[in-house]
């Protein structure tokens, strides 16, 4: 068997969604389905194949089980600051307890600091989902510090506006706006997310490209892109890694991040692109730490150990 790829510098990882994360093993032991062997052939079989795995997870300790082992799993791969996306409100009308999944999740980050990782949650909301369901993300959300922001998720063809009062809410709460654009859907999406949705960042925004004037308008503005390449091909939306348009939104001067979605390693989503594009891993690594919400003395540290690993990298190089 290959030796794994070392971890690389010191990392934030930005866009993951807890439930893509539950280690196979797990899911198994849950009596959910095992991943598949293929590409998922469209984002609706991969919504499917998400929700199956959703349903196993129902008690306290399997949302504090898999936060713990989300924290594990990534400080393995050098993350030490995560902003961890969860579908609170979802899970907790599933399971007849509200609170309990958001509680229990916290309740395993705290645990999983052990490792070295530091992570605060997002919760996500459908756009295919109630009104009313976001409205009960955003009490959840101010409910407990470790709740940084919300945003809507899910299939783009359902549009924002509906949304839009909950969304001032919660900007007026004090919290950050994060939602899913420009994945599924076209340009018009990250508007409506910019907007509409009070956007401080995009997941995904791959398409932003086809209109020249929001791109200027994003690099004008300097909203990140929290990209997910390998994710991108998973889901089809991409055919291949080597066709990802990640180093022309680079080269379009927009601040872009990497990520995973939760469906590959950081470590090796950094090296793929490194590998495949050129990309320097620790400017990388410094942009998803510059773009994340963390207090600006977890930013002053972490760009310090990334500069650290530079350096020993750098050293052990020319040695």
């Amino acid at each position: 068997m290959p030796s794994p790829r070392p971890s690389g510098p010191p990392k934030a990882h930005l866009h993951v969604h807890l439930e893509s994360t539950i280690r196979p093993s797990t899911v198994l032991e849950l009596g959910g389905p095992p991943e598949p062997d293929r590409p998922f052939a469209s984002f609706a079989e991969f919504a499917d194949h998400r929700a199956r795995v959703r349903e196993r997870v129902r008690t306290y300790d399997d949302f504090r089980r898999i936060a713990a082992e989300f924290c594990e799993d990534e400080a393995a791969q050098g993350t030490r600051y995560a902003e961890l996306t969860f579908t609170a409100a979802a899970h907790g009308e599933r399971v007849g307890d509200l609170g309990m999944p958001l509680a229990a999740v916290i309740d395993g980050l705290a645990e999983g600091r052990a490792h070295g990782i530091e992570c605060r949650l997002l919760l996500d909301h459908s756009r295919r989902r109630p009104v009313e369901r976001l409205r009960q993300t955003l009490e959840l959300a101010t409910r407990h510090d470790e709740v940084i922001g919300i945003g809507l998720a899910g299939d783009e063809a359902f549009p924002l506006a509906p949304f839009a009062p909950v969304l001032d809410a919660a900007r007026d709460a004090g919290l950050h706006l994060v939602h899913h654009a420009g994945e599924t859907a076209g340009p018009a999406s990250i508007r409506e997310a910019l907007d509409l949705g009070h956007a401080e960042r995009i997941g995904h925004g791959i398409r932003a490209l086809e209109d020249p004037a929001l791109v200027a308008e994003l690099r004008d503005r300097g909203v990140p892109l929290e990209v997910c390449p390998s994710s991108n091909v998973l889901l089809g939306l991409v055919p291949t890694l080597a066709d990802h348009p990640l180093p022309l939104l680079a080269e379009a001067g927009l601040r872009v991040t990497l990520n995973t979605d939760g469906e590959t390693s950081l470590a090796e989503e950094y090296a793929r692109v490194h590998d495949l594009f050129g990309f320097d891993l620790a400017t990388l690594a410094v942009a998803g730490v510059d773009a994340s919400f963390a207090p600006d003395d977890v930013k002053a540290r972490l760009r310090a150990e990334i500069a650290a690993w530079e350096t020993s990298r750098r050293d052990s190089t020319s040695a």
